[in-house]
């Protein structure tokens, strides 16, 4: 989310932040109809974070009915399928997320049965609304996430390991 308020000169302290805890009650209160996201709205608004930012953690899941109407709320809606996805393609790669490809993913994509949550028509959807090429919001992700690759364990083995 970061990259994304970079990329179109956005508040990345705010970004930031809603795509890091839009989903924080989602492990402990997964039931769409009562749950998540509607106890982290809750949190979030008790401790006084901007309106704006609980409204983007509302407007990331369909079934609320919010729509989604700044850059944020379609950020949001892009990249959070799409980059658990690359993070999935990027583990079962000896190389990781080095060379990594637009084709890469979407072959991946067409395999329903490879990481089988990830909703396909959500983050074809995701890229539309947020007026991007799929291919270039995978190479979005890829290049937001490639600084990063120590810390989310996808560093490539040594040479000669796997």
């Amino acid at each position: 989310m970061r990259d994304q308020a970079r990329r179109r000169g956005a508040d990345e302290e705010l970004w930031g932040l809603t795509g890091l805890l839009h989903d924080l009650d989602y492990e402990r209160h997964p039931d769409l109809e009562t749950g998540h996201p509607r106890h982290a709205m809750a949190e979030l608004e008790a401790r006084g974070y901007p309106p704006e930012l609980i409204r983007g953690v509302a407007s990331h899941a369909d079934y609320m009915g919010v729509s989604r109407d700044s850059q944020m709320e379609r950020a949001l809606a892009a990249v959070d399928e799409l980059s658990g996805f690359v993070l999935a393609c990027a583990y079962v790669r000896p190389e990781r997320l080095t060379g990594m490809t637009p084709k890469s993913v979407r072959k991946k994509l067409k395999q329903p049965s490879f990481a089988a949550a990830v909703n396909r028509e959500d983050v074809a959807r995701g890229a539309e609304e947020l007026g991007v090429e799929l291919d270039e919001l995978i190479v979005q992700v890829i290049e937001a996430l490639a600084p990063r690759a120590a810390d989310l364990g996808l560093t490539p083995p040594p040479a000669g390991r796997l």
